[in-house]
């Protein structure tokens, strides 16, 4: 036999004789945190003592995440291999021990994609969450949430509705769904590993190839999966299928005919990696597509950055005939699709004039018809020839593409009109903050480090880079992509995101208890915030009211008088070095290092400053024709805090309230003094005396970037209250709820 032949047989032969293993759940450890731990995180959590005044002392703060994954999630399975610098396997048991022992949550919830999720793991994570709560007894150390993430993409903004968690209540085995609902996502079934890969990786990785088996069996798991019948009745579905959900309204009705309480969290929504440019709100306003109820909150902040601040600016514009236009450059944002053209006029060597500006502007159209694979329609383009094109540049670590037509600031402030005018619709939102962990890890925003471990900062290197790159000559030449024809690996700009990850966010509520139901109540009144990672303590109140406060989330109706706030906020405590005795006595070092990268929450008695409140205010729309960027004041009001004050106490009132005689919502930020965070700095430009940005230095995901660099930079960590809603008298400004009331809605005498 001729010896290439021969090679060939024996790497078959040897793949064919190493078999994959299922990915089990794994077991939670058996211990809890001791109750004078327990009882020594809530005296800290105490408000009313970091501010030394009296408060709402029926109500403590608890912190949490709403947004893990695990391992049983495609993406997060690939990011745990070998060819991405990965660490292995992080199975829902990992989670629950990161809550309890590192990350010391009081409550978190599992997120995997329901589109990768088979009925076996299904089941698995049924049972591991039951397995983690099982753990603790009476006043529980950590509450552990069932949920999934609904990840629905579309390739065009009129196809877009974004990726949702849904959040079950209830966590015994009667009331725990039979199924997670999938989004349409075809490419969560396709294997995103040609067979060059399959063969090759794990001899490149030889020693670690059992994990490339154990990915493929799990691969194979989910591709054997059959898709549930569509038009059936879901409760006489089969357990062993794959529910979809087309889109928002249907996920809605699905879950109405479950026998479990849901919420749902849209997250992720102004991140320009999956979202397509021109993406806005406006068809989530439909009755059909919106659940007020049910859908009541929005993750504000996460391990990908901020979706909160709109901006006026646009990816493209439309001309008068209806034609996409690409905008010039601004000083706050330059255009992905003008900087294609330049990227193109620098190639115009051997070039006329004319044929060279010909060029540029087939650049600039070609662009934006690529849509969100717009990188890929300039062969050959490196991250660095890009600069910061497309970024957000005055924005709180900004998502990466910023869509301001997803924006939280944007749901609030629109109005929806129908065709004989009336009462718009709207969206109501309260603001929580989350991880979007890929390993795991929830709640690991308390200490900042590890971007490798604990972002999604992760890409392949080598040949498996090679594998998935672009190797096409940077030519001055440019193609319109059809999105749905690259590989995955292409599809998304990955490899420039990069550097806008960072350690996630956090959400916190004000509870009556500990306990699940509590925590669950304060999700749907909407009384919570958000942090970007550090535990800020927080408190927004209307003093007013008609019977007395009415805290954050909440919605007065019929208000003639002047409103009146009061915001009460206090700094996180600064971290000590490692892990708390307790844990380094429970678990073992190697435990420690695998599972918590070595560091733990483990709070010192010093609290970080509050520099000052930032009070926003929305007038939503009464007509299409008002710009949102006038409605969206921001910030309203800047009110300093005293140096040297653990806590900060501001009050402010709205002169304009009464004469304005039109819907107002109100929210406020407190931001803390600046410290270090992993990619504070974004794409870190080089500016020129203009402010021009001129060079770039991105936090690659590979080894261009060291993997102990975990690209530090200052920011203003900060805390995001939920907003309160005050309508007055006028009975035309109403805002329709086509579910049920909202909760905590007042009425004035």
């Amino acid at each position: 036999m001729p010896w290439p032949r021969f090679q060939s047989f024996f790497v078959l032969g040897l793949l064919a004789a190493c078999t994959g293993e299922h990915q089990g759940p794994g077991t939670p450890h058996r211990a809890v945190a001791p109750v004078t731990v327990v009882a020594e995180r809530e005296a800290r959590s105490d408000l009313d003592a970091a501010t030394q005044q009296a408060g709402a002392a029926d109500k403590q703060i608890l912190f949490g995440d709403l947004h893990v994954h695990t391992t049983f999630s495609a993406d997060a399975y690939i990011l745990s291999l070998p060819m991405m610098g990965g660490e292995g396997a992080h199975p829902p048991a990992d989670a629950c021990d990161y809550a309890r022992f590192c990350a010391a949550l009081d409550f978190w919830s599992i997120n995997d994609h329901a589109e990768g999720l088979t009925p076996e793991h299904w089941q698995e994570t049924r049972e591991s969450i039951r397995q983690c709560n099982a753990v603790a007894s009476g006043a529980p150390d950590t509450v552990a949430f069932l949920g999934w993430e609904w990840s629905q993409v579309g390739l065009t903004p009129s196809q877009h509705y974004g990726h949702k968690n849904v959040i079950v209540r209830e966590a015994t085995e009667a009331k725990m769904p039979r199924r997670a609902i999938a989004a349409p996502r075809p490419d969560f079934r396709a294997p995103p590993m040609p067979l060059a890969g399959r063969i090759a990786l794990p001899l490149l990785h030889f020693s670690e190839r059992q994990r490339y088996f154990d990915y493929f069996k799990y691969l194979e798991e989910v591709e054997g999966t059959p898709m549930c019948p569509r038009g059936v009745d879901p409760g006489t579905l089969p357990d062993d299928c794959l529910e979809v959900a087309m889109d928002p309204g249907e996920l809605f009705e699905r879950l109405d005919a479950m026998d479990a309480e849901t919420l749902v969290i849209p997250h992720g929504t102004a991140w320009g990696l999956m979202t397509p440019p021109g993406t806005t709100w406006d068809i989530q306003f439909s009755d059909e597509q919106r659940d007020q109820e049910r859908q009541n909150l929005i993750e504000v902040y996460s391990g990908h950055g901020s979706s909160e601040e709109y901006r006026d600016w646009r990816a493209f514009d439309v001309d008068d005939s209806g034609a996409l236009v690409c905008p010039e450059p601004r000083p706050d944002y330059l255009p992905c699709c003008w900087q294609a053209g330049e990227i193109i006029r620098g190639r115009c060597v051997d070039l006329s004039a004319d044929e060279c500006e010909r060029l540029v502007e087939k650049a600039r159209v070609d662009y934006i018809e690529s849509g969100v694979g717009g990188h890929n329609s300039v062969p050959g383009a490196a991250v660095e020839d890009w600069l910061d094109c497309g970024q957000c540049r005055d924005c709180f670590l900004p998502a990466f593409n910023l869509r301001p037509g997803m924006t939280a600031q944007y749901a609030l402030a629109r109005g929806v009109f129908d065709a004989g005018g009336g009462t718009p619709s709207r969206l109501r939102f309260g603001m929580i903050g989350s991880s979007d962990t890929h390993s795991g890890r929830g709640g690991n925003g308390f200490k900042e480090l590890g971007r490798r471990g604990l972002t999604e900062g992760r890409g392949p290197s080598g040949v498996a880079k090679r594998m998935v790159g672009d190797d096409r000559e940077p030519v001055a030449a440019t193609e319109k992509i059809r999105v749905e024809d690259l590989p995955l690996s292409r599809r998304r700009y990955t490899e420039r995101g990069a550097s806008y990850l960072t350690t996630g966010g956090i959400v916190a509520v004000h509870a009556r208890s500990r306990d699940r139901d509590s925590i669950f109540d304060a999700l749907e009144r909407r009384e919570v915030y958000a942090t970007s990672g550090d535990r800020i303590l927080l408190s927004f109140d209307l003093q007013n009211g008609p019977d007395g406060p009415v805290p954050m989330g909440g919605e007065v109706e019929s208000f003639r008088e002047t409103p009146r706030f009061r915001v009460r906020a206090a700094g996180a405590l600064e971290q000590k070095p490692g892990c708390p005795s307790w844990v380094e006595e429970t678990l073992s070092a190697d435990d420690i290092e695998r599972l918590c990268l070595g560091e733990c929450y483990n709070p010192s008695d010093h609290r970080r400053r509050i520099t000052r409140i930032e009070v926003v205010r929305i007038r939503p729309q009464l007509s299409e024709e008002e710009p949102l960027e006038d409605l969206i004041e921001d910030p309203w009001r800047r009110l300093p805090c005293e140096p040297g004050l653990d806590g900060c106490t501001v009050e402010f009132e709205d002169l304009d309230f009464v004469d304005a005689d039109r819907e107002a919502l109100y929210y406020v930020r407190a931001i803390q003094e600046p410290t270090m965070a992993v990619n504070g700095e974004g794409l870190r430009c080089e500016r020129n005396e203009a402010g021009e940005c001129v060079r770039v230095r991105p936090c690659y995901g590979d080894d261009r970037t060291s993997f102990d660099d975990d690209c530090l930079a200052e920011v203003e960590e900060r805390a995001w209250s939920s907003p309160i809603f005050v309508t007055p008298a006028g009975p035309s400004l109403a805002t329709r709820m086509p579910r049920g009331p909202a909760p905590d809605r007042v009425s004035a005498r």
